[in-house]
């Protein structure tokens, strides 16, 4: 290997319910090709992170193997060397977890865990809502795993919270969806400790949505030869989709006669359509006529399978490398991006609001904090002086 300044950092973290060893580092292209041909790593488009499961990470081979040409942090390499050894101990940058998550919950906590997801299936809750959910309460389970689950109180819930969510530095929304989790959980069960009215979520944090100038947009797109994949951005951006809405497109949602994209099935189980004009609607017929999709509008290597929300982000990251654009953008960034624009453009923001599939207009005004077009009609007394 040669030399090179790149540094990994190696983190404890549980992916769902499955412990894995997260490798933060920035991007780089000679790296992850390293990673992929030396280890088990893969690419986790929630966690936007390489990771390797637990029980395929070996401390040793991977110091052998990067240690000497990598700098790896000494916090990383202490938790590394703690992970080899202490199996039922985790830890986050050096700091030892409560013992006991590693084993399952006892077969009563699972028989009403299967029941509960059964439930949320049958109420047509999204898949992704389950799988978070039924890992919450897997997670804060395994942590009380002396106790039953008539047992548990609120005062555990407080001590769940101190010493495993803000003791590793977890974000506010895995505390929040824990909460969820539980109060969906225990309101249907009686005769227990926890009383769920009485459950407070975190303080929420309000950041301001990220947005690209045109410019930036542009030379985003500009920077994509695969017509593909120059498509699939596009129509991001064209639309204001967020990632699964443009994956789970089909062809017949596109209506061309009426200029329409009818999106199905969209956050919170909503319908909505997006106006697409002349110039999306050739560069959609352009695209079909290449690639001729059976199935999905988007569809992978194989006929007939979907396109993969890790696949498409790396698109993504190659662009932005290309367009030598510095910012840490995501998918997600585009239709901040759309919205903005629409906005600056002098669109009505209910109108913004429909389009976007906001359920309350509070969602979408937090665009105006960002609109240029809004900010520079303000005079600072400074300028006045």
């Amino acid at each position: 290997m040669e030399n090179t300044a790149s540094d990994i950092e190696l983190r404890y973290l549980l992916n769902g319910s499955e412990p894995i060893v997260q490798l933060i580092f920035e991007y780089d292209s000679r790296l992850i090709r390293l990673l992929k041909a030396y280890t088990s790593a893969r690419w986790s488009s929630t966690l936007q992170c390489w990771y390797i499961p637990c029980n395929e990470f070996h401390p040793e081979k991977f110091k052998r193997d990067f240690g000497t040409d990598f700098y790896l942090h000494a916090s990383s390499a202490q938790a590394a060397a703690i992970l080899s050894s202490a199996k039922g101990r985790l830890t986050a940058n050096g700091k030892v977890r409560p013992t006991g998550l590693f084993t399952k919950p006892d077969p009563g906590k699972e028989e009403k865990m299967m029941q509960f997801r059964e439930w949320m299936v049958s109420k047509r809750y999204s898949e992704r809502t389950v799988k978070v959910y039924c890992d919450c309460l897997t997670l804060f389970f395994r942590f009380f795993k002396e106790k039953k689950i008539e047992e548990i109180g609120n005062s555990d819930l407080v001590d769940f919270n101190n010493r495993y969510i803000l003791a590793n530095e977890y974000s506010a929304t895995l505390q929040n969806q824990v909460v969820n989790a539980l109060k969906l959980f225990y309101g249907r069960l009686e005769g227990v400790k926890l009383e769920i009215e009485q459950l407070e979520r975190p303080r929420r944090s309000h950041p301001l949505p990220n947005v690209l100038s045109k410019e930036e947009v542009a030379a985003i797109l500009q920077n994509i030869q695969n017509q593909k994949h120059r498509t699939m951005l596009s129509l991001i951006y064209a639309c204001g989709l967020r990632r699964g809405e443009l994956l789970n497109l089909k062809p017949l949602q596109i209506d061309s006669k009426r200029h329409l994209l009818i999106i199905l099935n969209g956050k919170g189980m909503k319908d909505r359509v997006v106006p697409i004009s002349d110039k999306v609607i050739t560069m959609l017929r352009d695209y079909y006529k290449l690639y001729k999709p059976e199935k999905w509008l988007f569809e992978g290597q194989n006929a007939g399978e979907q396109y993969s929300e890790s696949s498409l982000q790396e698109v993504l990251k190659i662009a932005i490398r290309k367009a030598r654009i510095k910012k840490p953008v995501t998918l997600h960034w585009l239709r901040h991006s759309y919205a903005t624009h629409l906005l600056e453009a002098g669109t009505d923001l209910r109108y913004i609001q429909e389009l976007l599939g906001h359920k309350s207009s509070k969602t979408t005004e937090i665009y105006t904090h960002v609109s240029e077009k809004s900010l520079l009609k303000i005079s600072s007394p400074f300028d006045n002086l």
